[in-house]
């Protein structure tokens, strides 16, 4: 029995409430189980140097966990004066996946910020940001075609994320910070609402795991994410 006395298929609940933050053109407060996570997007004007000229417009994400979002209070890393190499890694895996759905020559030059505050951690909160940074995203675009700064829609597919493991020799979805602390593997799987893969991160924490195990990771994933999807178009077809 999974410490949560969940099935092996079983999510926690997730809920996600948008236009929770007044200011931002999107938000969306995302929380699976104990995992909370507030997703804000904000639209810039003008694009990186690097696109300047070029027509296109870019997507991007910053990513922290507020002090108390842990048992222990964490330091706030602006007191350190740079961020982490897991904060690092998490905010380019957040813009990475959601670029992948974005056509960005249809934003102009100009850029949309995800900023994606962990409220409470209880594992997954990388999963959760991805998955809510998605639905700030499309209403930050919507608030822009509803301005005419966009002719249409800029967005080519829906993308969420969840966290597969294994546990006690068995696959699993969507492991809180208890059965994550102690799994035998531990992935992240991101991709689309055709199917498509944008990227998977796995880790033997013990043993090696086999080609089954990952194929059985997978096939929970995909379950998963079809469910996070549904849930991102209901939500989003609300006014």
């Amino acid at each position: 029995m999974r410490p949560s006395n969940r099935r092996p298929d079983q999510m926690r609940e997730v809920t996600m409430e948008r236009n929770i933050a007044r200011y931002a053109e999107g938000s969306c407060l995302i929380k699976f189980g104990n995992t909370h996570v507030l997703c804000c997007a904000t639209l810039e004007e003008r694009g990186p140097p690097w696109l300047r000229g070029t027509g296109k417009g870019w997507v991007t994400a910053e990513y922290s966990m507020l002090p108390r979002a842990t048992l222990e209070r964490t330091r706030r890393e602006s007191t350190s004066g740079k961020p982490s190499g897991r904060t690092q890694e998490i905010q380019r895996l957040i813009g990475r996946s959601l670029r992948a759905v974005v056509d960005l020559s249809g934003l102009g030059e100009r850029q949309i910020i995800l900023d994606c505050d962990v409220l409470q951690a209880d594992g997954g909160t990388r999963t959760a940001s991805i998955t809510g940074a998605f639905v700030a995203l499309h209403d930050c675009l919507k608030w822009m075609h509803g301005r005419s700064m966009v002719n249409r829609m800029p967005i080519k597919d829906h993308v969420a994320a969840i966290s597969c493991g294994i546990s006690n020799g068995t696959s699993v979805l969507d492991l809180d910070y208890a059965e994550d602390s102690q799994a035998e593997t531990d992935a992240n799987f991101v991709m689309t609402g055709s199917g498509g893969l944008i990227e998977i991160q796995g880790t033997a924490e013990g043993a090696p795991f086999s080609e089954a195990q990952f194929t059985q990771m997978m096939g929970l994933a995909r379950d998963g994410i079809t469910q996070l999807i549904a849930m991102q178009k209901s939500v989003l077809a609300q006014s």
